[in-house]
Parts: C-alpha cells; sequence; structure tokens
C-alpha cells in the first residue's frame, strides 16, 4: 500500500539496533550506525529505525536512536518490536511495500553485513536492496556470536517470511 503522504518517499534507509545487553542508553555501535545513516539520509527518503529493549520497562533501541537523530525527521519512523535481524528484515519489508519504495538502504556494522544481506534481499523481491556498513566496534565476541548465529539463518529466513506475511495482512495489504 503505498504512502498516504504528499510524496512517495524515495528510499527507505533502515538502521539495525543494537544494545550489546546495555538498558536506557544508546550503545556506541548503534550510535554510529545513527551518524552514518544521518550522512546518507536525503530528501525524499524515509528512515526506519529498527530495534527493541532487551529490558522490560526501559526505551527500546528505535526510541533512543529516534531521540538522537540528527537528521530531517519528515519521514522518520520507528519499530520497537525487532529482536533479531531476520524481524528487522519482516518488518522492514512491510514498511517498504507500505511506502511504494523501490529502494531500501539498510545500514548496520560492517562484520554484521552479510547476515543482514541474506536476511533482507528474499524480503523484498522487486526491490533495489543495498546494506552499508558503519565503521563500529568490534571483538572477538562480536564476531563469534555473528560466526554462531550463521547456521540459523534459513531458519530465521523462514519464520522471517511468516512474520512479513502475517504483518502485512494484519495492516490491511497483500501477503509478500
Amino acid at each position: 500500500m503505498p504512502s498516504s503522504g504528499p510524496e512517495r518517499a524515495r528510499r527507505l534507509i533502515v538502521v539495525l539496533g543494537y544494545s550489546g545487553g546495555r538498558s536506557g542508553e544508546l550503545h556506541p555501535i548503534c550510535a554510529a550506525r545513527l551518524e552514518h545513516a544521518a550522512g546518507l539520509a536525503g530528501d525524499g527518503d524515509a528512515v526506519l529505525l529498527s530495534g527493541w529493549s532487551p529490558h522490560p520497562g526501559a526505551l527500546p533501541e528505535a526510541e533512543l536512536m529516534r531521540r538522537s537523530w540528527a537528521g530531517s525527521t519528515a519521514a522518520l519512523l520507528c519499530d520497537p518490536d525487532a529482536r533479531i535481524t531476520a524481524e528487522n528484515a519482516a518488518n522492514a519489508a512491510v514498511h517498504a511495500r507500505e511506502l511504494g519504495v523501490r529502494e531500501v538502504l539498510v545500514v548496520t556494522s560492517t562484520w554484521h553485513r552479510r547476515r543482514a544481506r541474506i536476511l533482507f534481499r528474499p524480503l523484498l523481491s522487486g526491490v533495489r536492496v543495498s546494506v552499508v556498513g558503519a565503521s563500529t566496534p568490534r571483538s572477538a565476541r562480536i564476531l563469534l556470536r555473528e560466526v554462531a548465529v550463521f547456521p540459523l539463518v534459513p531458519f530465521q529466513l523462514v519464520l522471517a517470511r511468516r512474520r512479513a506475511a502475517a504483518l502485512s495482512v494484519r495492516r490491511g495489504g497483500a501477503a509478500p
């Protein structure tokens, strides 16, 4: 369903959250992603800030990012429900269809690009998907986590497709 606003968004920029287990503050990795996205966002872009809070009662990453956003707020959207990258992708796919965009730019960290690309592209057929990495701190722990969760990607993709279809139907659109 295309956006009902005066102009259709040129592209959707999706900023993936990162908490590292912190609560109540924006993690430096998340802040670097947000800053990178603000530098990429231009006139006519919609920006989707995506991330939840692992701590009950704490603000979701999406809200922390919204409060720190330094770019244009004309088309700033929040997705406070996505817990993992597959859910970020499913929710972003629904927003992209609603906005009628032909391009999605995903902003994450360099060490997370590959997994994000594998999860986003299949959910956005017919849409140009690019994944860029902000220069963010990395550690052995972060890299080991990426390696450990990579075998789960096929299962996460199946769940993400189901989630995107259910969200589309629930929001009054056609299933992807």
